[in-house]
């Protein structure tokens, strides 16, 4: 017998067991499951993780409380954009201090006072 000979053709007998056989219905869940991790209705922010100790699950005002998947993602995503934002500014503010090559280095002192150095040094730069 070669391994490549086709089956025989289903018979009268074997077609009937077939159709006995019950199709098992799994129903689809109501989030997708992306990554092994699926949304959860009743957890903080749908079940995302995320939270971390002391904190914990903080929405004080409750922005989450109806959003989507997608929403929760956006505003997470915008928090650690806004973050890294104030991060950098942070710094320059206080390198902005010691180093400053504008203006032939005429800037000088805090960094509160700098905007109003830079109407004497050169009016023309803030109209």
């Amino acid at each position: 017998a070669s391994a490549f000979q086709l089956a025989p053709a289903p018979t009268a007998r074997s077609s009937a067991v077939y159709s006995e056989v019950t199709e098992e219905v799994v129903e689809a869940p109501a989030f997708p499951t992306v990554n092994g991790w699926t949304a959860d209705p009743k957890a903080f922010c749908l079940g995302l993780p995320g939270s971390l100790p002391p904190v914990g699950n903080f929405d004080p005002l409750g922005f989450t409380t109806d959003l989507s998947v997608p929403e929760i993602k956006r505003f997470r995503e915008a928090e650690v954009t806004h973050g890294r934002v104030a991060m950098l500014a942070s710094l320059g503010y206080l390198v902005g201090e010691s180093f400053h090559p504008l203006f032939g280095g005429q800037i000088t002192g805090p960094a509160n006072t700098h905007l109003a150095q830079v109407e004497h040094v050169a009016p023309p730069v803030l109209l």
